[in-house]
């Protein structure tokens, strides 16, 4: 296991040459993401936009190891999230923090994106709502913040205390979902950026922030510092944004797409063509061309971690068959790694592979072996005694036993094992979307990061459809193939 796991990060640090730019998964990111990959594509690099990252400390461990060059954040997020504790109250000094990290930050593209909490235009009238310190005479009231807002320094915690806020109902919801369950009255207030679309498509009221809790969140840039050495033209692209996106801009963009539907990549176009005078080539794809690839991708993810899975699995059976007390301990570990909830599994790999397809393919493999481990062993365990004395009689050794007849009678459970694992590979390679790895779950996230229905049954009824024709695929082989 230890081997596939290496063999897996040599990969990936031998993987694809092209230059990655990173964004989070809130429309206003995927917009400036798209804006800084047409930038650097201008310059004559190859460039990949990994769509989406689920998270703060996603991207910027991304960016620290590598596996990312560029990504848009913020000023407030960089000075409590990725730098805290560390002196970073200024530019200056968050230059300097962010210099040991071998990270160098733009100038402010031109908005502030801070934080705020925002409420119904009915809820704000019948509590009399103005300011967040009005929140603290109503403890009934129901909050839907991101998980992200619920952990950080400058979120949840901290407007608590700030506010002394009585609250108890207070759940985690994804961003999008969040405004709509604010809209159809689940919850009565929710964290804000501030140059949200659907600030003003859902006639949101915005408490003042009255004791001034949330620092300015300015946009800026965040690329490596070797970027400069290796290609000093994509610095220079890259800073192009500085300045050139008022608050105003902003939240016309972040309308297109998320209101209008727009593609990001037609959005970013048509804002660095009008500003910049910069002529992206529109190469948004179409709805089938995206299918097509997520596809490719879905079954890359899917085909390379269960082999591995199957390498390993079956060997490990076959070694809990022939040594019960060691087969225990095999059996047990690999139980206890299909309890891990998959985020969790994807998050450890992060720090080992970095962002992308390697951690999605890491933990898919270790989701894969409890299936095919317990049914080789149980295939192997479950020969009659007699069949055994009767190759036993026959002469053969303990190897020709093993090839000739124990596995060709475990064969049924084995292959059962593996369509198992094949089809909860399939749903469960959707959750790579988290990490930038593509495939359907892409499709899924951007979406419901988007609210575009259409974009999250792209998603989700391709992988439906891939997990059926698997089951069937296999089903087939039992019958060819199985005695």
């Amino acid at each position: 296991m230890t081997r596939i796991l290496l063999l897996m990060a040599l990969l990936a640090s031998s993987c694809s040459s092209k230059l990655h730019v990173g964004s989070k998964s809130f429309p206003e990111s995927l917009v400036l993401g798209e804006m800084l990959t047409q930038l650097v594509a201008t310059t004559g690099e190859s460039v990949v936009h990994d769509r989406g990252l689920e998270g703060t400390q996603v991207c910027w461990r991304a960016l620290e190891r590598g596996s990312l060059d560029a990504y848009p954040d913020y000023t407030g997020t960089i000075a409590k999230v990725i730098l805290a504790g560390e002196p970073a109250g200024s530019p200056s000094e968050m230059r300097k923090a962010l210099a040991k990290h071998g990270i160098e930050m733009s100038a402010p593209l031109g908005f502030n994106n801070t934080y705020a909490i925002g409420v119904t235009e009915q809820v704000a009238a019948r509590y009399k709502l103005t300011k967040i310190s009005d929140l603290r005479h109503h403890p009934e009231l129901r909050f839907g913040f991101t998980h992200e807002f619920l952990e950080r320094g400058d979120g949840w915690p901290s407007l608590r205390r700030a506010y002394d806020l009585p609250q108890k109902s207070v759940q985690g919801l994804e961003h999008g979902l969040a405004y709509r369950a604010l809209a159809a009255g689940s919850i009565d207030a929710m964290e804000l950026y501030s140059t949200d679309a659907e600030i003003r498509y859902y006639d949101l009221v915005v408490l003042a922030d009255d004791r001034q809790h949330f620092p300015r969140y300015d946009a800026v840039v965040l690329w490596r510092r070797d970027l400069r050495t290796r290609h000093p033209d994509v610095v220079t692209a890259l800073r192009k944004l500085e300045g050139a996106v008022d608050a105003k801009t902003m939240v016309a963009l972040n309308e297109k797409a998320k209101i209008d539907k727009l593609s990001e990549q037609r959005v970013a176009a048509g804002f660095l063509e009008r500003k910049l005078g910069v002529h992206a080539p529109d190469d948004a794809e179409s709805v089938w061309a995206r299918i097509a690839r997520e596809t490719r991708e879905h079954l890359f993810l899917v085909l390379v971690s269960l082999a591995c899975a199957i390498l390993v699995s079956i060997p490990l059976g076959i070694l809990a068959a022939q040594r019960p007390r060691l087969g225990q301990v095999v059996l047990a570990t690999v139980g206890v790694l299909q309890t891990i909830p998959s985020l969790a599994v994807l998050a450890l790999m992060i720090p080992l592979f970095g962002h992308g397809t390697w951690p999605a393919l890491a933990a898919l493999f270790l989701y894969s072996l409890l299936p095919i481990v317990r049914n080789t062993h149980a295939g192997l365990v479950g020969i009659p005694s007699e069949l055994r004395e009767s190759a036993d009689a026959l002469g053969l050794t303990r190897r020709a036993q093993l090839i000739h007849v124990e596995l060709p009678l475990a064969a049924r459970s084995i292959l059962a094992g593996i369509k198992t694992s094949a089809v909860i590979n399939i749903g469960t390679a959707t959750l790579g979307g988290f990490v930038g790895a593509g495939g359907y779950g892409q499709s899924i996230f951007i979406g419901l990061t988007l609210d575009d229905h259409a974009r999250i049954l792209a998603g989700a009824i391709p992988a439906a459809l891939m997990a059926l024709a698997a089951q069937a695929v296999f089903e087939l082989a039992e019958r060819r193939l199985v005695v």
